[in-house]
């Protein structure tokens, strides 16, 4: 019993250290690619699966490689010093082997989905381990951040149809803006510890009001990029219903926060966002009956 209790204990560390709750940002993205791929390539079992493997191991890479890079930083810092790995909860070596074993799992589902998708994974696994070090050194590591994230759609994609199309990259440019556009929020919450580190962030670098706007308007280049999309795969009128939903949740998410007044960021991080992610893929899913 103790046994098996450490060994729970172990696994919900390592979940709470990629924070896997967060996989519901993305995910959904993800699964709108298999969707519009499904109506010229019939995905199998086995490829969905992958795919979902592949994507939960990337994403536990990333994570978990985040945690070791920041993990004197966040020691640190009094609102991460909480972190498993600066809490002593887990170790460094321990997250290493974790990020070692979610490779092997990426690359290994995405072996198993094509010799594409097999050799595209190592550049993917780049790009996602380059984002950790880059509020080093650029106030735009939001910008790489969305970049890196938005490459789940396009993984997708291409393991289903071993092509690429306009519709798609329309996809992922909205991925890439949204998680961009939360997270500068996000980053509100260290101005001043960024400043005494000398980390670098958008917050940092314009002010939090400045930083706000410029997340404004990357929601709305995001909203944009959804048009796009609808207009490129040919959508029924319905998805416009969730669209519109999607663009109320983005304006509350915006009125929670302000400069003087990140109580609510929690809030608008996981709940609203999370809201986000589900409805887009639950408008996609929806107007594919409407097109029957």
């Amino acid at each position: 019993m103790n046994m098996t209790s450490g060994v729970k204990n172990k696994i919900m560390n390592y979940g709470k250290m990629i924070k896997f709750s967060h996989t519901v940002f993305a995910l959904p993205f993800a699964m709108s690619a298999v969707v519009f791929a499904w109506q010229t390539h019939v995905p199998s079992l086995w490829e969905l699966f992958y795919i979902l493997v592949a994507m939960v191991g990337a994403r536990s890479a990333a994570m978990g490689f985040n945690r070791i890079v920041d993990a004197d930083i966040d020691r640190i810092n009094p609102r991460t010093a909480v972190r498993e790995i600066p809490a002593g909860i887990l170790s460094a070596k321990e997250a290493l082997v974790f990020v070692g074993i979610s490779c092997l799992v990426f690359v290994g589902a995405a072996a198993m989905l094509s010799p594409l998708c097999f050799f595209l994974s190592f550049p993917v696994l780049f790009v996602l381990f380059f984002y950790s070090y880059t509020k080093r050194f650029t106030p735009y590591c939001h910008l790489v951040l969305g970049f890196a994230i938005s490459l789940a759609p396009v993984g997708a994609w291409v393991a289903v149809t071993g092509t690429l199309n306009w519709g798609i990259f329309f996809l992922a440019a909205a991925l890439w803006f949204y998680i961009a556009g939360f997270d500068i929020l996000y980053a509100c919450q260290d101005i001043g510890f960024d400043k005494e580190q000398g980390l670098f962030s958008l917050p940092v670098f314009l002010g939090a009001a400045r930083a706000m706007q410029v997340s404004s308007l990357l929601h709305l280049i995001f909203l944009g990029f959804l048009l796009a999309v609808h207009v490129s795969f040919d959508m029924h009128p319905v998805f416009l219903v969730f669209w519109a939903a999607i663009a109320i949740l983005i304006f509350l998410e915006h009125r929670l926060i302000r400069p003087d007044d990140l109580s609510r960021i929690h809030v608008a991080f996981f709940h609203i966002n999370s809201a986000v992610s589900l409805t887009l893929f639950a408008g996609i899913l929806i107007q594919t009956f409407f097109r029957v």
